[in-house]
């Protein structure tokens, strides 16, 4: 089968090669998936970078989700059969035109759901579930600002915020692409560019954002501690900017939020 393989670690993504490799049976718990599409994720970039908290042994394929067809069942595989339709975390392998998947990680995929789609949802789905529900708690007629909204995780932050019942702040860098984050349900959208603080107190009459979800960090998670509310929750998802940031304690104390 054909796969895309990272041989060197590099901050060029081009160091990916479709080479001809051998996969062999699935073992005890794994089902062979024919692969139909594979999203790409930010932590696919940071694992071909070496920058992952993550580091596969070279050779690999990147792909840490994948949606395709059951081809082949290993030992004691009881819950899934051979042309199942389902979507799999896989951590890696996802580059490539088959891969084993831990049984136990495949769901089936809806009748309505295109692979394509399918393969899209669980990272930047159940990443805004855990946060907004489980972490952040939000709750109805709150307001949500998210940071990085015309990514994946952001948009579906976006998506899923309304769906909870709470004014959505979106930002980005992208006039354009904020387009399609309107168009997706925020309720506003600031370009960070023009700074973003004074805008979210304007919105939220002085009070702050209740939630802040940030994929982001650096510059971004510094101005962001300057307008969250008070009991307000500011949820780290990832740092995309580059730079880990870090906050003076005595901020949570005197805005009473919590980091979360």
């Amino acid at each position: 089968m054909r796969a895309m393989r990272v041989n060197e670690l590099s901050e060029d993504i081009n160091v990916l090669r479709m080479e001809e490799v051998t996969l062999p049976p699935p073992g005890p718990g794994e089902v062979r998936l024919r692969l139909k599409a594979c999203s790409v994720n930010f932590p696919d970039i940071l694992m071909v970078q070496g920058k992952y908290q993550f580091r596969p042994e070279l050779p690999f394929s990147p792909g840490m989700e994948g949606a395709g067809i059951v081809e082949a069942l290993g030992e004691g595989v009881t819950k899934l059969k051979v042309g199942d339709r389902v979507v799999a975390g896989l951590r890696i392998g996802g580059f490539a035109e088959e891969v084993n998947a831990s049984a136990e990680a495949c769901r089936p995929i809806p009748g309505a759901m295109d692979f394509a789609q399918a393969a899209a949802y669980p990272a930047a789905y159940l990443t805004a579930y855990v946060a907004l529900v489980c972490r952040g708690h939000l709750q109805k007629g709150e307001t949500l600002l998210v940071h990085g909204s015309t990514g994946g995780v952001g948009l579906a932050a976006v998506e899923m915020g309304k769906l909870l019942g709470a004014t959505v702040i979106a930002t980005s860098a992208s006039d354009e692409k904020l387009k399609i984050v309107k168009e997706r349900g925020a309720d506003h959208v600031i370009n960070v560019t023009q700074g973003f603080r004074e805008k979210v107190k304007e919105l939220t009459d002085g009070r702050g954002a209740d939630v802040i979800y940030d994929p982001v960090g650096g510059d971004v998670f510094d101005e962001s501690v300057r307008c969250i509310a008070w009991n307000g929750r500011l949820l780290i998802i990832g740092f995309t900017s580059g730079r880990i940031p870090s906050v003076s304690v005595n901020m949570p104390l005197i805005k009473g939020f919590s980091v979360v």
